[in-house]
């Protein structure tokens, strides 16, 4: 019966996922056809680390850790994954560093669960747009080396004087044009809520529903929607979520910032049948690596009751 339920409960909040982006206008109106992802299976949250969340140590002309440092040190605390996130790459990296580097990774019995990179796709054709979407597929290639199933994108804001229904077409033709590369070359691309057109579900859901490639789904940042109810959007963005940030705090409209219910995010994630890798972004001004670690611990032990079915 609990198993039962539970696909219940998972099939039903699919649905009413659908429902609420049948009805988001795009472009003036037209219909969206995007679906929720067919899960397979219970729930599955892997736990995994950006490595974005220790820059203070990969940063900078001679950082005092590498990548291979930061794998070491994902193994030590047990991880499943990294985010190897591009721009900590070293400059000269070529295929045989990335090589090496996934090597490293499965030797040490971690998944390179995605890389990201920082883009805009909030411009019109021309030249500028083709650099970004030129710099979006070179991390597509990266990803692919390293074996990474997929690539975190962003949308951008619209430019002054331009509207959001034309901002949006933008992102989607950007959005379509790396997916065509990306599907080539096996890897996803997630679009992340990021602010600007993403600032809420509802801009999310809108370009979602505008990009037809089966190469696309979302990054759900735990800590970027800044709404009354942060938790209830990302409860509306959790059924097209292809994998996950987390971050230690929140910030929800007429609040102060506060820290946030990791367990509540794993049970969004949970009830929308996810299945795949959830990565610590950790952005405070605390020490990186004793912080991350004790977060990802919060993780590990939600990723368990989560996959278990408990809150």
């Amino acid at each position: 019966m609990r198993t039962s339920r539970r696909s219940f409960m998972h099939r039903t909040g699919a649905l009413a996922a659908a429902g609420a982006l049948s009805s988001t206008p795009l472009f003036g109106g037209a219909a969206p056809a995007r679906e929720p992802f067919a899960r397979q299976g219970p729930p599955s949250i892997k736990v995994s680390c950006c490595a974005y969340s220790l820059r203070r140590y990969l940063s900078g002309k001679n950082p005092p850790m590498t990548m291979d440092d930061f794998l070491v040190w994902a193994a030590e605390l047990d991880l499943d994954g990294v985010e190897l996130t591009s721009y900590y790459f070293p400059p000269d990296a070529d295929a045989a560093y990335f090589n090496r580097l996934k090597r490293r990774a499965f030797l040490l019995g971690l998944d390179v669960s995605a890389t990201a990179v920082g883009n805009n796709f909030c411009l019109p054709p021309g030249p500028q747009r083709d650099k970004e979407i030129a710099a979006v597929k070179f991390g597509v290639d990266r990803a692919a080396m390293l074996g990474a199933p997929c690539v975190r994108v962003f949308a951008g804001g619209a430019p002054g004087g331009v509207s959001a229904d034309a901002a949006r077409q933008w992102v989607v033709e950007g959005l379509e044009a790396c997916c065509a590369y990306a599907g080539e070359r096996g890897v996803m691309l997630a679009l992340e809520n990021h602010g600007g057109l993403t600032a809420d579900a509802e801009g999310v859901l809108a370009i979602a529903a505008g990009v037809a490639s089966p190469w696309f789904g979302l990054n759900l940042d735990s800590g970027n929607f800044h709404s009354e109810d942060p938790y209830a959007e990302l409860a509306r963005i959790a059924p097209y979520t292809i994998t996950a940030h987390i971050k230690v705090m929140v910030s929800a409209k007429g609040r102060p910032p506060e820290e946030a219910d990791i367990g509540r995010v794993f049970s969004v994630l949970r009830d929308a049948g996810f299945r795949g890798y959830a990565a610590l972004e950790y952005e405070e001004s605390g020490e990186p690596k004793a912080d991350s670690a004790k977060y990802l611990r919060v993780m590990q032990a939600a990723a368990r009751a989560a996959s278990a079915g408990g809150s």
